[in-house]
């Protein structure tokens, strides 16, 4: 019958408070891209033997604990989290057939009940039902509510007297009902005192059922809620445990993860390089020495960057795929209207210095324009023009007002032309904005405690500090939390590929061919 359906420092203790968009995308944050192999234990040196087979019970294994992983953390991080029913439309295909099943249960009780004598069997199910989902609510020390529950919708006893034709149908409604008000939330009050105004004794019993749904997904949140704070004080040790569980199970569970930090090895030598070329006589394959934690941050820093649509995401992260995307979203829209307030600032300065709110009007005009900068039909060259008049027109409505000339209209183009560019690749101010708000985030990684002092933001980003204070804040958060949870892991992998011996490390670190 279809129907119910640790942190022990005080810089450490704020990541708790960082919470996702929705909880919509949360299956999303489970994705899994274990293809090849990988060592087995953090610390333990690089593996030479062959790569496992991996059985069809090692990999359902592994995925169970990648969901109650995933599960768990979204709890302990994401203080939104919640369970919601999921109501599936009714022209969907799932959603008429759902609608299609149950009416013909329901007609089928109707007939029964109209019998002469009524026959009770599909109603008796019914109640055994409603018995086990009221005992689900009840706390362990509940005996003497257990035990009345128990005797009141005792299946043996309602057929006996079903076979009398002496059952009490609506005495065990109302019954039903005064439990259910004793049981629930406050906030399913009304609908409990609703079901005493159902007259027809079927439509009753169904809306019992979909009152019995809401207290069941209300106990569910208030466990979470309750479990809550037991997980943000054991989630480092927790995760770190099941992670290595996967890893037992999935040798390859860390080839995205080492894939990740050899690139960040690559990039860290390029501009090593770069910046030293070899001496004359060198042979040049010396190797620069590279520090764990420079390469390590190097390596979350390209998440902020990083193609979420087309690209897997390390799995050591993909427990905050769906916040780090959404950050790296919100960062990119920060970044075009800081270049937006440069370019207007640079080129009209001498006349929006006499407009004191302007660059919090221009702020404001660029966040509604770019509302959905991330979505793929987005057309941002369209929005930064958009902008750009919007910004004359706002320019000039001031200047008129003040009994002076509007701006010239090649004034006006110029401007417009210039904030348009800001797609282009070669764009000075974009590449500029992009460094400073890189070299931001930078430093927040390396503060020692972002709740006393945040870093000095640097020229070009003031007008959205506070919006990069947060942002960086959250992205923080994640970062010291996932470092505490796979550090051990994370030290294996920089081990292997920095200080291996020289075969292996011409092996680990030639340009990746993937």
């Amino acid at each position: 019958m279809p129907l119910n359906n640790e942190q022990n420092s005080e810089c450490d203790s704020s990541r708790f408070s960082e919470s996702a968009a929705s909880s919509s995308s949360d299956s999303e944050y489970s994705r899994q891209s274990f293809t090849s192999d990988s060592s087995s234990k953090p610390g333990s040196p690089a593996s030479t033997s062959p790569p496992k087979v991996v059985t069809f019970d090692e990999m359902m294994a592994a995925a169970r604990n990648m969901s109650n992983l995933t599960l768990t953390h979204e709890i302990a991080v994401n203080e939104n989290f919640h369970m919601e029913r999921i109501e599936l439309p009714q022209n969907s295909l799932l959603g008429r057939v759902k609608h299609i099943v149950h009416q013909a249960f329901w007609d089928r009780l109707e007939e029964d009940l109209n019998e002469d004598p009524p026959e009770y069997e599909h109603a008796i199910k019914l109640f055994e039902e409603i018995k086990e989902i009221l005992l689900s609510f009840l706390n362990p020390g509940a005996n003497r509510m257990r035990s009345q529950i128990c005797e009141v919708l005792d299946a043996d006893l309602i057929r006996q007297q079903a076979e009398h034709n002496a059952v009490d149908i609506q005495g065990i409604a109302n019954y039903i009902i005064s439990t259910m008000g004793k049981l629930c939330a406050p906030v399913r009050d009304d609908d409990v005192n609703q079901l005493k105004a159902t007259e027809n004794i079927v439509a009753l019993f169904r809306q019992i059922f979909h009152v019995l749904d809401l207290m069941t997904m209300d106990m569910v949140n208030f466990t979470i809620q309750s479990l809550r704070p037991h997980l943000q004080r054991n989630l480092v040790d927790y995760e770190r445990a099941k992670f290595q569980e996967i890893l037992e199970e999935t040798p390859s569970a860390l080839d995205l993860t080492t894939e990740w930090i050899r690139e960040s090895i690559q990039d860290e030598l390029s501009s090593v390089s770069c910046e030293t070329p070899s001496p004359p006589g060198a042979n040049g394959t010396s190797k620069p020495n590279l520090s764990p934690t420079s390469v390590l941050t190097n390596s979350y820093l390209k998440l902020l960057q990083w193609d979420y649509q087309t690209k897997a995401i390390p799995e050591t992260l993909m427990t905050d795929e769906g916040r780090l995307q959404e950050l790296s979203e919100k960062l990119y829209q920060l970044k075009i209207i800081a270049c937006v307030s440069l370019i207007t600032s640079n080129m009209l300065a001498s006349v929006i210095e006499g407009i004191p709110t302007f660059v919090e009007k221009q702020k404001n005009i660029a966040f509604v324009l770019l509302d959905g900068l991330n979505k793929k039909n987005f057309n941002l060259k369209e929005a930064l023009n958009a902008i750009g008049i919007q910004t004359c027109s706002e320019i000039n409505k001031s200047l008129t007002e003040r009994s002076f000339p509007p701006l010239d209209k090649e004034v006006q183009a110029n401007l417009v032309g210039q904030l348009c560019g800001i797609v282009d690749e070669d764009n000075s101010i974009s590449s500029l904005i992009e460094k400073r708000i890189h070299l931001y985030m930078r430093s927040l990684l390396a503060s020692p405690c972002l709740q006393k002092s945040m870093p000095a933001i640097p020229g070009g980003l003031v007008v959205v500090q506070a919006e990069m204070e947060t942002i960086g804040t959250q992205y923080a958060n994640i970062v010291n939390l996932n470092k505490q949870v796979y550090g051990p892991f994370y030290a294996n992998i920089l081990r292997k590929l920095l200080f291996g011996n020289d075969e292996v490390n011409k092996t680990e670190l030639a340009p990746s061919t993937k």
